[in-house]
This record gives structure tokens, sequence and C-alpha cells, in this order.
């Protein structure tokens, strides 16, 4: 008896098989919102990678590699690259 690896997709709803690696450049979901523009897909792109690093840091904060402090001042930092980055795609002067 060997052990193959799966040849089908691990799940069939995405079409993927765990061998599959997602590029960190690729959005994870789509943005379909009514109001679609290439500002608004980079913007939804921007949020995405912004919730994937707060999970990595607060992943690290929970398992003791970073303190709370570090934690803290890291999101802090990425948030404030996210706010940079709607304030340049979006007009927010208006209101």
């Amino acid at each position: 008896m060997t052990n193959q690896p799966s040849t089908g997709p691990s799940n069939p709803e995405l079409g993927r098989h765990e061998s599959d690696v997602i590029s960190p450049m690729e959005a994870h979901g789509s943005y379909r919102g009514s109001d679609w523009s290439p500002e608004r897909l980079m913007f939804h792109q921007n949020l995405e990678s912004f919730a994937d690093q707060v999970g990595l840091i607060v992943g690290l904060q929970a398992n003791g590699k970073m303190s709370q402090d570090e934690a803290y001042a890291k999101i802090k930092k990425i948030w404030k690259g996210l706010k940079f980055t709607r304030d340049s795609l979006f007009d927010t002067s208006n209101g």
C-alpha cells in the first residue's frame, strides 16, 4: 500500500488542488460592488492585503514572537498606509 497524493481537488467548489499555491499578488476574492471601478478594485485588493497582514501580526503576537506593543505599532503603521491609499484613490475631502 502506498500513500499517493490526491489527484482531485481538495475543494471541488473552488476547483483548486491541495498543492495549488495562490500568489500574494492575486486577489483572494473578487470585488462585486455595483459601483465597480479600477480604483475600487485596487482598494479592495489593498484591504484584503491589510487583513492578511493583521492576521499574521496577531498570530505572531499570540505565539509570543512579538509583544503587544510591537503588534499595535505594526498594525497602526499598515492602517495608516491603507488610509493613505484610500485617500489617494478617492476624493475624501467632501465628507
